[in-house]
């Protein structure tokens, strides 16, 4: 092998070992800060991560990698399970939830099995809207005669009855919401607020650009659980409703960045 051949196996071989400390240490890294850092085209430092996503060290997100071991929550449940888990739970969050809408206000309901116990406690009032892509809740609503109803098309997926793509982004485009509900797959402190599907947290992320106030929901079970999507952070939140078996932690970081926390 050449002496310059060498040295480029050298560099790379390297940088790679420093890529997987940093992973490992932090829980994540960007592309974009990679390429910066060592000097290198984002393109060589994507072909490193699909190395290290090759060996098991990491797994790929969008605009970077996170730790295999930061990862806790690989499998999405089906949605026959998520119906039957915690039901008594997400019938409180959802009564307190529904509870929190005024009259006249324009909300989005994130797909999921809690957003879903919110639209059924949902008054039927002719001065309500509801926009949501999740076809359990579309089929709630069409029994309230008053509630003006927005359904967000898009390519339906099975696995959890709701709709997802560009078209789906695209019509929130011009919509205005007042509040936004978001289900939650996995939450954590420092995480931020994960889901399992890459374009739900893509529509996500449009939903909370597009609501004054955004409020997650979730049951006890969702915390201290990563998934590989981020929509956003904690402390973005305006509101998070949850059930009394909430580990204290969540109080203390409330308080800490400046969200309101209920407990049904």
């Amino acid at each position: 092998m050449a002496d310059g051949a060498r040295a480029v196996s050298r560099d790379t071989s390297e940088r790679r070992r420093e890529i997987t400390t940093m992973i490992r240490s932090r829980g994540s890294v960007q592309v974009a800060a990679l390429s910066e850092m060592f000097g290198v085209s984002m393109q060589t430092i994507r072909k490193d991560l699909h190395y290290l996503e090759g060996r098991g060290v990491a797994t790929r997100a969008y605009g970077g990698a996170i730790s295999t071991e930061v990862v806790n929550a690989p499998v999405e449940p089906a949605i026959e399970t998520k119906r039957a888990s915690h039901t008594e739970a997400k019938e409180r969050i959802g009564r307190l939830a529904a509870g929190m809408v005024g009259a006249g206000e324009s909300i989005m309901l994130d797909s999921g099995t809690t957003t879903l116990q919110i639209a059924r406690f949902l008054p039927d009032d002719e001065d309500l809207t509801v926009v949501t892509n999740d076809f359990d809740i579309l089929s709630v609503l069409v029994q309230k005669r008053k509630i003006k109803t927005v359904m967000l098309g898009g390519e339906l997926r099975r696995r959890n009855m709701a709709f997802y793509g560009a078209q789906t982004v695209a019509a929130l485009d011009d919509l205005l919401l007042d509040k936004v509900f978001l289900g939650v797959d996995g939450l954590d402190i420092e995480r931020g607020v994960t889901t399992h599907h890459e374009p739900e947290a893509q529509l996500n992320r449009r939903m909370v650009e597009a609501a004054r106030e955004v409020v997650a929901v979730t049951d006890a079970s969702k915390f201290g659980k990563i998934c590989l999507h981020r929509i956003i952070e904690i402390g973005e939140l305006n509101a998070l409703i949850t059930d009394a078996a909430a580990p204290a932690y969540i109080d203390e970081a409330a308080a800490r960045l400046g969200f309101a926390l209920y407990k049904a």
